[in-house]
């Protein structure tokens, strides 16, 4: 992997040879997803040198901390990382692991592709990416409650952050993406009419960078609520969307719901030196163990990963057996409308690989 990790299928590795990389197999169902998805990277022959560590809950009750430092030397180390659902123990004080890691390494865009391949939803062409700032907006945190009289929360105020570099580096990730993957157009979504500021400035940085792309790729520009009315109308609409963090959050599990649930939707976490691929649902922690938990996010989000270190042809193999399992039908989770159990689905996609 070069100095870069700044765009998938960048890493320029060539073939693939046991690379570093840190696993960690999450909390609820993530243990599970996790094992059908090293199966599935085993068929493929994709070998990483995996440096297991542990995040969320499991890390707490082990080691007494939801991200322990060895886990964050481990992901600086290898720059790379799978990572399945972690739980942020409630009532702990304990800030969402998932945040403090896109903070610790500074994880500047999130990437959440989300394709068709469930037959019969009302939808059979979605073909959508959404790029979204991962560090800044109101998820920063800044937060503060003032009590008034006998009212010890009587006001909440948040503040959110966003700079001209958050944003700029964000559009040109989503511009680059474009290009590297073939696509064609890039919507900015914003809430500039009312968030003049914050918002105003990602609509503004947004289209003086796009205007490096011209001839190229074409863009335009939505507002966030007509975005989302637009995507349950006709998401054929939309090729690549990029937006800022709380927008993005909301927008992409939108955008899951019209391929299947979350349960389909990978993500990928791109900074300048470190990239994180994960499953974007939670842990599921009431069906943890039942063997019933669809793997197909996980599998998608390690298809990403192979993407980034240019092993295009392995994620390319995985996807469409993955998506021809899943159309058959035969095989698939119940969420899928069938009956089969985690491993065997994804030993199913597995055989397809053989």
């Amino acid at each position: 992997m070069d100095g870069s990790a700044t765009s998938l299928g960048n890493a320029g590795t060539g073939t693939l040879v046991s690379l570093p990389a840190t696993l960690i197999r999450g909390d609820g169902i993530g243990p599970e997803v996790t094992e059908a998805t090293l199966r599935v990277l085993d068929a493929v022959g994709a070998s990483f040198d995996w440096d297991e560590q542990v995040g969320g809950v499991t890390a707490l009750e082990s080691e007494g901390n939801p991200l322990p430092d060895g886990t964050v030397e481990s992901i600086r180390r290898t720059r790379l990382a799978l990572k399945g659902p972690l739980t942020t123990p409630v009532g702990t004080g304990f800030r969402s692991v998932n945040v403090a890691l896109r903070r610790e390494f500074a994880l500047f865009a999130n990437v959440r592709p989300v394709k068709s391949m469930v037959p019969g939803l009302r939808y059979d062409d979605v073909d959508i990416v959404l790029v979204r700032e991962n560090t800044e907006g109101l998820y920063v945190g800044f937060e503060i409650t003032i009590p008034v009289g006998d009212d010890r929360k009587a006001v909440a105020q948040s503040t959110a952050i966003v700079t001209r570099l958050g944003c700029e580096r964000a559009v040109r990730f989503a511009f680059e993406y474009a290009i590297a993957h073939g696509r064609q157009r890039v919507t900015i979504c914003h809430k500039a009419n009312i968030l003049k500021a914050v918002s105003g400035l990602f609509l503004d940085v947004g289209r003086e960078v796009a205007e490096e792309y011209k001839g190229r790729i074409d863009v335009d520009d939505v507002i966030v609520d007509a975005c989302a009315m637009k995507l349950v109308l006709d998401p054929s609409q939309f090729d690549v969307i990029v937006t800022t963090n709380m927008f993005g959050d909301i927008l992409s599990d939108l955008m899951a719901g019209l391929i299947g649930g979350l349960g389909m939707a990978p993500g990928a976490n791109i900074g300048e030196d470190v990239a994180l691929f994960e499953a974007v649902h939670g842990s599921a922690p009431d069906i943890a163990g039942q063997g019933i938990a669809n793997p197909t996010a996980l599998i998608l989000a390690a298809c990403m990963m192979l993407d980034h270190v240019d092993e295009q042809g392995k994620a390319t193999r995985i996807r469409t057996a993955l998506e021809e399992t899943i159309r058959e039908g035969a095989q698939t989770t119940r969420d899928l409308g069938g009956n089969a159990s985690t491993f065997e689905f994804a030993d199913a996609v597995s055989r397809r690989l053989s």
